[in-house]
């Protein structure tokens, strides 16, 4: 299974990778939202795990612009982030987001939450 992640830190992005490399998926990275989109230009995952807050497009501009494609309607957009208010959780949603996971993720709890997505 390929997992596309977009996030701006390199931490989080290096946490993503190790969690989900261990746990047998392949992984892609972009740092904002607009490599986000150009890695989806070219390849195919079948789950993508995003920020919010991020420079150049943030995570509700890029999951607006995937979902406006057409090409990956079905395509689970799980949301990683620090925020927790319910404003945002709406904008995500509205956005056509999948779910919702607050930082610090649990690596079990993601991967759970991956599986429940995807299949």
């Amino acid at each position: 299974m390929r997992v596309l992640t977009v996030d701006d830190s390199r931490t989080i992005l290096a946490m993503l990778h190790h969690t989900l490399s261990n746990a047998g998926f392949e992984v892609l990275q972009a740092e904002d939202g607009q490599q986000g989109l150009d890695v989806l230009k070219n390849e195919s995952v079948d789950v993508v795990i995003t920020d919010i807050n991020m420079p150049v497009m943030d995570g509700i501009e890029f999951i607006k612009q995937v979902r406006a494609s057409g090409v990956h309607n079905a395509l689970p957009i799980l949301i990683l982030t620090t925020e927790t208010s319910q404003d945002k959780r709406d904008q995500g949603r509205a956005a056509g987001g999948t779910g919702w996971i607050v930082k610090p993720f649990d690596p079990e709890k993601l991967i759970s939450v991956i599986h429940r997505v995807v299949h």
